[in-house]
Order: structure tokens, then sequence, then C-alpha cells
């Protein structure tokens, strides 16, 4: 994978991957921003995308809704991807991907693209607003936890996870402080990238099957749900691969990390599961829908359907 550290190194990647004819896939804020294309696709996120026969690649601009649907045309048409972030979600770095609708709802998801490059542009997250900040950086956080205690583990993984950890705990408290302190942003940023790829190294765990089994049920972010699913992830985690955890609690100060999770993600105002429209009733299918998904089978003890109710209990 080739990694850049600047927008304007964007068109010597292109052309040293042999790439003139990118379609450019970006929301309508990022439609018009000045990077190579042969055309724009602006529904983001979708469940479709019309990938014009001249195109020889994708470049995603955005978060991991515009990566995702660029991601989903890359294994369908068997095109590269180049993705510039624009959030710290860590989508660049996988290529599985999830398919979700113009109004957010999953309604499918895959594996299979090709990654070719990722170029990091600290200017692009500047005017990130609080709440996507938060939300996405939290997201990064716990893939640097979840590396560390899944089944697919390795010492690569753990490395970056660590590095990432420290990054995104000194860092987070900064930017929320000032959104746009500039060497904030870019030591935030550096750590979402760590994080990302401690995830293609070692996969996901409990805390993104819970996320991922409510964002696609209600349509709801990624980033805020994995917010308030990490600390129960990490409370259930400790007994279960205790060294793991505490050297993650190291990462981020040490103490409770569950707590210090939750200081950190406190500027974002995220509530509880309630306050964005989970019913209580509904909390056993999603449930079961997370103890079936691939986050929790990985997992060193995987959670019943039963332990992960109660711990969306604990944060509704």
């Amino acid at each position: 994978m080739i990694v850049r550290w600047s927008l304007a190194e964007l068109p010597d990647v292109l052309a040293g991957l042999g790439l003139e004819r990118p379609l450019l896939v970006a929301s309508p804020r990022w439609a018009a921003l000045d990077v190579p294309s042969l055309a724009v696709w602006s529904e983001v996120p979708s469940h479709r995308i019309d990938v014009p026969a001249a195109a020889d690649s994708l470049l995603a601009v955005g978060g991991g809704s515009a990566i995702d649907t660029a991601k989903a045309a890359s294994a369908a048409a068997g095109l590269p991807v180049v993705s510039v972030p624009t959030t710290y979600s860590g989508s660049e770095w996988t290529s599985g991907f999830g398919v979700r609708t113009p109004r957010r709802r999953m309604v499918g998801g895959g594996g299979g693209a090709t990654l070719a490059a990722i170029v990091y542009e600290v200017e692009l997250t500047v005017d990130l607003p609080r709440p996507e900040t938060v939300g996405t950086a939290m997201n990064a956080l716990a893939h640097c936890a979840e590396a560390l205690y899944v089944t697919g583990r390795n010492e690569a993984g753990d490395g970056r996870a660590l590095a990432g950890a420290r990054a995104i705990a000194s860092s987070l408290p900064r930017v929320v402080g000032s959104l746009r302190d500039v060497a904030a942003r870019s030591e935030l940023l550096h750590g979402a990238a760590a994080a990302g790829e401690a995830l293609a190294l070692a996969g996901l765990g409990l805390g993104h099957a819970m996320a991922q089994a409510l964002g696609g049920r209600y349509g709801l972010p990624h980033g805020a749900m994995n917010v308030l699913c990490l600390p129960p992830a990490l409370r259930y985690a400790a007994p279960v691969a205790p060294d793991a955890v505490a050297r993650f609690a190291d990462a981020i100060g040490g103490g409770d990390p569950a707590a210090r999770v939750e200081e950190l993600a406190a500027p974002g105002g995220f509530g509880r599961l309630r306050d964005w429209g989970v019913p209580e009733v509904e909390l056993p299918d999603v449930a079961a829908a997370a103890a079936h998904r691939a986050g929790n089978r990985r997992m060193p003890r995987p959670a019943s359907a039963g332990e992960i109710d109660e711990l969306l209990r604990s944060i509704w």
C-alpha cells in the first residue's frame, strides 16, 4: 500500500500507479475538490454506483461512507481504489466494506476491494465538526483496543495499535479544545492511520460488532455508535483478555480504560442509545445480530446474545 502525507502528492501517486482516469467518489461537500478525475459520483453513501467504462480507478475523498462506496465499486468492477480520508474512520486500510442506502440503512457488504494507495492531508480535516471529530477518532481508538485482544492479533498489529492509542489519547483533547489546531489534528490523523493499519493487521472485535448491528439497523453514524459501545465492550474484554486491556489502558493514560474512553468521548455529547431513538424493546434483536457478527466471533471468548443484551442495556 502506498501511503503519502500531502494532497500535493496525489497526481504523482496516480501517475506512479499508471492511473489516468479515476472516478471521483465524494459527497457534494468534496466533489468540487481540485483533484484529477474523469467524472464524479456524489451520492454517498450509495447501494449502487455506475462506473464509466473509461474509468481506470476509483478516487475516494471523504469519510468511511465515501470510501466504502468506492470499495464496493472496486470489488464489482475490479478497479483499484486510491483514498483521501477526511475523517479518522480508518476505512481506507481494509478491503471489506458495508453497503448502505442514501438513508444510511445497511443493505449488504462484502470484501475484495483492490487497495492501491492512501493520501492523507491534514488540512482537509480542520473543518470537521466536533461530533464527527470525536466520533471518528473514537472509532479509530476502538480499532486500537480491539487489535490488541482479538484472535487475529499479532506483534505488528500490537505495535501499530499501541502507537495509535497513545497518539489519539494525547491529541484528541487538544483538538476538541481548538478544532483548527493543525498540529494537534496532524497527530490525531497519524494516530488514526496507525489505528487503521492495526485494524487491517488484526481485525475487529466486540465493540464494532455492537456498533455495526446498531448502525446497520437504525442508520446511525458508525463513529457515534463506537463511542457508546467501546466502554461496555472493554468491560467485557477485561476479564477475557486482561493483559491486552491493561496494555491499552497504559497507552491511553492508565486507570480504568472504559472510564478513560468515556472521558475522551465526553466533548462529543453522544448521550445514550435512547437519545438516538433506539427502542429498548428491540435490544434483544440487536444483541442477537451483534452476536453473529465477525467481530464478536473474533473475541477470545465470544459473547452470547444475552451478555450483549446486558451490555447494550448498560448504555441504553
